[in-house]
């Protein structure tokens, strides 16, 4: 069993709300430099940044993960995690068919950028990509799993879009194995408040920009022998499911 130091929200330049400078490269570089080994790509409403990113993390040792941030019908956050990089990538297909279409307004909500593995920008998302979806909380569960992957409420601890500040507790139903923590040194409190005592609890920056990545502090011990990186990205995923 071995450490791996985690962060499992970041955000690129393709979430409107995140940083420019927050591109495939300079997200796995700075994670390196704060000692991370599996870091997730989490951008709002789409996985497009995801192969750029699986790229970038090659070289610099980062074990990378596809994900997304999924905003529900109810404009809850929720994060939405992939064992492989063509799982995700579907996933982002069939999330399309849920988008509310409305056009991105750059000098209002930053632009969105869609980049190749040397944070050459490949092109450009339209619409706006952090409205809510048609997707409801309820049927979030499924609909990842139909793709292989994991789903957990983000954020829990916050007032903007989390599930709690949301719905005013933590969901019975649909079953969520994880929750996410803004900071680490809430949980017992939500854990004794909400009755949450049966939950992972992971707890991620939710990163907007270079300066929001954390120093490696929060972990999971993983059987990784014969080392390979599918291999702890599968260890990951049997943990959390």
């Amino acid at each position: 069993m071995n450490r791996y130091y985690y962060d499992l929200h970041i955000h690129s330049c393709l979430s409107p709300c995140g940083d420019d400078d927050n591109t495939p490269n300079n997200i796995a570089g700075m994670a390196s430099l704060c000692g991370l080994n599996v870091v997730a790509l989490t951008d709002h409403n789409t996985t497009e940044n995801c192969p750029a990113f699986f790229e970038a993390a090659r070289r610099y040792g980062i074990v990378p993960i596809a994900g997304m941030e999924l905003t529900t019908s109810e404009d809850i956050h929720v994060v939405c995690l992939f064992e492989t990089l063509e799982n995700a990538m579907a996933f982002g297909q069939k999330v399309k068919e849920y988008r509310i279409p409305i056009k991105n307004r750059p000098d209002i909500f930053g632009s969105q950028q869609i980049l190749d593995g040397q944070d050459n920008i490949i092109g450009e998302e339209e619409n706006l990509l952090i409205n809510a979806t048609l997707i409801s909380i309820n049927e979030v569960p499924d609909l990842v799993g139909e793709f292989g992957g994991v789903c957990y409420p983000a954020h829990i601890d916050r007032q903007s879009n989390g599930v709690i500040s949301i719905l005013g507790t933590f969901p019975c139903s649909p079953f969520f194995k994880c929750a996410e923590l803004h900071d680490g040194e809430k949980k017992d409190e939500y854990v004794q408040k909400y009755g949450l005592q049966d939950k992972i609890f992971i707890v991620s920056s939710d990163a907007h920009n270079l300066g929001d990545m954390r120093d490696k502090q929060n972990y999971f011990e993983l059987d990784d022998e014969p080392y390979s990186s599918s291999l702890v990205r599968k260890r990951l995923f049997e943990l959390l499911r």
